[in-house]
């Protein structure tokens, strides 16, 4: 019987975006990634099993980020949703390609991340689905409005935080599925990050020592809350 579905439940459909703090500090949980990618999909329909859940089809993405304000040629870096297991050599392949570097001090482009995670192309068509979004970070954030007052946002970002939140709840400016959206946050117990938990619904946050490279966390709980999330 395979571990995606079977004959009587319907599986999720269920497209995660990781959001990658790719600084120089968080070597750690990219080494994690990158171990982990090419058995990603094995890995997480097994804990799901563990639940009752099963996954009908997998689609993973990943948005790297750094710092507009330090270093803009080098603050972002996007993938295409890739399908697991039929396109994992290819995902396998994106992740190998990041490498922690740069980044200047403290804090990050983490609020232009997640607004590059948010504005994904998520799958629409399931009737059972969840719309993950995974940030690793083990860094505070700049206000979006220094890097939208540069002119350093790409087209069609939110340029302060009140459009962010909106495209995360479903405002004006877009937004995403109410009852398909998650999002975990590995990231300090700083600002923004503690105003967003707080603030934001479907959201977990799991505080992470500053400058640590999340070495708090192992993949396996985070492949845990990712499934408890589904």
């Amino acid at each position: 019987m395979s571990i995606y579905s079977n004959d009587w439940s319907v599986g999720y459909a269920v497209d995660i975006v990781f959001v990658i703090d790719t600084t120089g500090s968080m070597r750690p949980v990219i080494d994690n990634v990158k171990h982990h990618a090419l058995n990603l999909n094995e890995d997480l329909a097994m804990v799901m099993a563990q639940k009752d859940k099963t996954i009908s089809s997998l689609r993973v993405r990943v948005v790297a980020y750094r710092d507009y304000l330090h270093n803009a040629s080098d603050a972002l870096r996007e993938s295409p949703f890739f399908s697991l297991p039929a396109q994992k050599g290819e995902f396998d392949h994106f992740v190998s390609s990041l490498y922690p570097d740069g980044g200047g001090d403290e804090p990050e482009s983490g609020l232009e991340g997640l607004a590059a995670a948010m504005l994904s192309p998520w799958e629409r068509g399931s009737d059972k689905r969840r719309h993950l979004v995974v940030l690793f970070t083990d860094a505070s954030a700049h206000p979006i409005e220094r890097a939208a007052a540069a002119g350093l946002l790409p087209p069609g970002f939110p340029s302060n935080i009140n459009e962010l939140y909106d495209t995360w709840e479903g405002g004006q400016t877009g937004g995403m599925e109410h009852s398909a959206k998650r999002l975990l946050m590995y990231a300090p117990d700083c600002e923004p990050w503690r105003g967003i938990s707080d603030l934001w619904s479907n959201t977990l946050h799991f505080p992470s020592r500053a400058g640590d490279g999340l070495e708090d966390f192992t993949f396996a709980e985070i492949l845990n809350q990712i499934a408890s999330s589904v």
